[in-house]
């Protein structure tokens, strides 16, 4: 053990310390958690009770004095390039290096623009959680146990039993969980908007990504019709494209609405004359609506006697890709600066 100090004592006297990563190098040698130190500390338990005493003494001393030439060299070194002379060679008078500021992204823009274009109607925001219950993603959003939605192919899910899918835990492939959990927790009238993130499993593609942006909004009271529908996406769709931008609804089947419709609108690239955007017929879809079906109405607790409702979910990607004109879902998520910066002062 003496034998060992005594080496060490010497390695620490003689280790050379002209160059601040050597300081570093020294710690982790020496001081250090790890170091030669800490090895012969713990091998201090096996010297003879009569010698630990006097052993243990000097292991200190010797801690200490490594300690000391640590901390005086390291003072030396930064008090030496404190001091250092100018570089002759530099310009001070040349300007300095202009910081380089962030962008509000062009997602988060347009989904501000969004939510102030139906707060001015009343509605106001909803969040909820983005890993979801079978309960809140589908069962009380009238989707049957057989649908294609449940398929381990659309969902992620993040703990699934096939024997009790009540049971499935999944990261939500929509934001009408959360109408579920308004209404589960809201009395009518109810008037809110869901934006959020969801999740699908599907191939990342210039038209498709397993993680996307959707706004969705409910409205229910006493009277509600599908008038009452159509003119809320007039409005918002008049207020985020101009109010030459036509609008039509097409027929279609959601599990949560009944009747239930395709919202299009007019082109924005080729103004509705045909493109291989808009596949050549002039129109767009941005979203699907229609009436609260009853039966999600009565799981959630609300009579459906009494009140009706109306719902509507939008892709916020695809809202942001007409507005700009954007061809490629993936620069979203890219962090291209040549892409980001084209949105400086939108």
């Amino acid at each position: 053990m003496q034998d060992q100090i005594n080496r060490l004592r010497a390695e620490i006297a003689a280790y050379d310390l002209t160059a601040p990563e050597q300081l570093e190098q020294f710690r982790l040698a020496f001081t250090g958690r790890k170091g030669q130190l800490a090895d012969l500390f713990d091998l201090l338990k096996t010297v003879a009770p009569d010698q630990r005493r006097a052993v243990g003494q000097e292991l200190n001393q010797l801690k200490q004095a490594a300690q000391e030439r640590f901390d005086q060299r390291k003072q030396e070194l930064e008090e030496a390039s404190h001091n250092a002379p100018a570089d002759p060679t530099f310009d001070y008078t040349l300007p300095t290096v202009p910081n380089a500021l962030g962008t509000r992204h062009p997602l988060s823009l347009v989904r501000e623009e969004m939510v102030r274009i139906f707060s001015r109607i009343g509605f106001n925001v909803s969040e909820g959680p983005e890993i979801e219950d079978d309960w809140h993603n589908f069962t009380a959003l009238n989707f049957p146990e057989n649908h294609p939605a449940r398929d381990m192919q659309d969902t992620f899910f993040v703990r699934r039993d096939p024997a009790n899918p009540s049971s499935d835990f999944l990261l939500r492939t929509h934001t009408s969980t959360v109408q579920v959990r308004v209404m589960e927790s809201q009395k009518p009238p109810i008037r809110s908007i869901m934006p959020g993130r969801v999740y699908r499993n599907e191939a990342i593609s210039a038209r498709a990504h397993m993680m996307f942006h959707q706004i969705e909004g409910i409205f229910i009271d006493e009277g509600v019709s599908f008038a009452d529908l159509k003119q809320t996406v007039y409005y918002f769709v008049q207020e985020m494209f101009g109010a030459d931008i036509q609008i039509r609804f097409r027929p279609s089947f959601f599990p949560f609405t009944e009747p239930s419709a395709e919202i299009d609108i007019t082109c924005l690239i080729c103004k509705g004359a045909g493109c291989n955007i808009c596949k050549y017929s002039g129109w767009v879809e941005i979203g699907g609506c229609g009436m609260v079906d009853p039966n999600v109405l009565e799981q959630s607790g609300i009579d459906s006697e009494t009140y009706s409702g109306y719902a509507w979910g939008m892709g916020i990607e695809r809202i942001t890709m007409l507005k700009y004109q954007i061809k490629d879902l993936r620069l979203f998520t890219e962090n291209d600066q040549r892409f980001l910066r084209q949105f400086e002062g939108a």
